[in-house]
């Protein structure tokens, strides 16, 4: 089934703006706050993309105008993965003991000195390999459906609709296969920035230890390769993270949806990276503060936990909505912006899909 390729805030306000006059529709009270929103984001849009600080005042509007619907995903699909990822209940101790003395006898033999940053990089980069392996089952479920939930209710803010679940089935159904097509090739595309990434520092440490330079050295230009690779790494899943939503709202897949988010981004890359940066720093906050307050420190008998453990979930559940939902809004950014500069309108994907979807039920 072909379908149009992207979804228009500005091309959505005014379709709705012709059939409001035509049915001489009075004002309804419960669009009067989305209007507000409607009109906030075209007033910021004339051939100029938001910035990182906007994107992140527009979503608080989206959030505010469909709380129930977002803080439903929240409770449903987020808060599970964030309480299994931040509790680490399916990480296996001995399976990072064991990367985690293969990773240092790596070191070693590459000439890095294994003081306490280097054992604790090993450490934490074990726990994140080991944590991710075991809960792939869950993000290719629960935190894959939450961001397509998130997707629809961003488009479904734009469209001035409520969240539907029943429609938001139907939808899910007929791109479900897609959207993991897409998942599955961000994973590839991910671990092999790591994969390259553990190399390159093998090599040029090995590079550096026979060219006998001292430990010290060594450890520079593995910070330095390291810093190099942070700055890859963070733009790789800002098209990644892009590329997850292309997914959702446009009719590709897979390495195309990696290929179209590489091209709708460019030149908005600082905006991500500001975007990237913002979530990061929340999401670490969070885990430090769960890693301090909950796994370590408790009060007494440890019924500190009972009440700090679930609200460090929501917390972290929180941040990873804004996340998602600062991606959804960062594309529409980014393609109104291609498509007004390009004098383009395309009709909404997911809003297609759902009647066509109702003219089969009907036949």
């Amino acid at each position: 089934m072909e379908v149009s390729s992207g979804l228009s805030p500005k091309g959505n306000s005014n379709a709705l703006h012709r059939e409001k006059d035509e049915e001489n529709v009075g004002p309804n009270p419960e669009n009067v706050e989305l209007e507000t929103v409607s009109n906030d984001f075209q007033s910021d849009y004339h051939i100029h993309s938001l910035s990182a600080l906007e994107i992140l005042r527009e979503t608080v509007r989206i959030l505010r105008y469909n709380s129930t619907g977002f803080m439903t995903i929240v409770a449903l699909l987020i808060c599970p993965v964030s309480a299994v990822l931040l509790s680490n209940v399916l990480v296996d101790e001995s399976l990072v003991k064991r990367l985690t003395l293969r990773l240092l006898l790596i070191a070693k033999s590459s000439g890095l000195p294994l003081n306490s940053f280097i054992k604790h990089s090993c450490q934490k980069f074990s726990e994140m390999a080991v944590s991710v392996t075991m809960c792939f089952p869950l993000f290719v479920t629960l935190s894959l459906l939450s961001k397509a939930a998130v997707v629809y209710s961003v488009d479904c803010t734009y469209s001035r609709k409520k969240f539907d679940p029943s429609k938001f089935y139907v939808i899910i159904s007929k791109i479900w296969n897609r959207i993991v097509l897409t998942y599955l090739w961000v994973c590839a595309v991910l671990s092999g920035c790591v994969s390259l990434f553990l190399v390159l520092l093998v090599a040029v440490s090995s590079v550096f230890l026979i060219m006998g330079f001292s430990s010290d050295l060594i450890i520079y230009a593995a910070m330095f390769v390291g810093l190099i690779f942070s700055v890859v790494l963070a733009n790789a899943i800002i098209i990644c993270n892009i590329a997850v939503v292309i997914s959702v709202l446009e009719d590709v897949s897979g390495p195309q949806a990696l290929i179209r988010s590489s091209l709708l981004i460019r030149g908005q890359t600082q905006v991500g990276l500001l975007i990237f940066l913002g979530s990061t720093i929340g999401m670490a906050f969070v885990e430090g503060l769960f890693e301090h307050r909950v796994k370590t420190l408790s009060y007494g008998d440890g019924s500190s936990r009972i009440w700090e453990g679930p609200l460090l979930v929501l917390m972290y559940s929180f941040v990873v909505l804004i996340d998602s939902m600062m991606s959804t809004v960062f594309y529409f950014s980014c393609k109104s912006y291609r498509m007004e500069s390009a004098n383009e309108e395309n009709e909404p994907v997911l809003e297609a899909l759902t009647i066509a979807s109702a003219s089969t039920d009907v036949q």
